[in-house]
């Protein structure tokens, strides 16, 4: 049996915290990572204590709202914003930790993690770097010294 590798390990943890998800339309998870640590995950889903999407239904799907536009319709937070509040809840220190994403960050959650203090975003799809969105975000990142890496399983044989 292969022991995985650490991004596998790491990346293994935020698709298990996709799972979670009580999204419609796109299931995302997160895990912020430091020192080999994880530190605190984020699935997107609607608040604490309140009524999740699968029950309410989703307004940005009723009004067919394209993927990445008018998040403020949404009742959910991204996995990344999750992650990031739950650390912050608990008096976590994430500065200069990793996060690993299931999707690639939308230019809000980037924003976030650049103030975070996060230095580096593993992510397994990307769904917006051909996007004008997409492309401000990975401006935003790589001025910011953020390292952006794409995550690639790799046949260790």
């Amino acid at each position: 049996m292969k022991r995985p590798s650490w991004d596998e390990y790491f990346m293994k943890f935020a698709f298990l915290a996709r799972e979670r998800s009580t999204c419609l339309r796109r299931k995302v998870g997160a895990v912020i990572v430091k020192n080999r640590q994880i530190l605190a995950t984020g699935y997107n889903g609607a608040p604490k204590g309140i009524t999740h999407c699968e029950v309410t239904g989703c307004l940005r799907e009723q009004l067919k709202v394209s993927s990445g536009e008018r998040h403020e319709l949404c009742r959910g937070l991204h996995a990344e914003q999750n992650a990031i509040i739950q650390a912050a809840f608990h008096g976590v220190n994430i500065s200069g930790a990793e996060i690993y994403c299931t999707e690639m960050p939308c230019i809000i959650c980037a924003k976030m993690i650049i103030n975070a203090g996060i230095k580096k975003i593993i992510y397994a799809q990307g769904y917006a770097e051909d996007t004008v969105t997409g492309r401000l975000m990975m401006e935003m990142l790589k001025e910011a010294g953020i390292e952006l890496v794409k995550y690639e399983k790799k046949d260790e044989g």
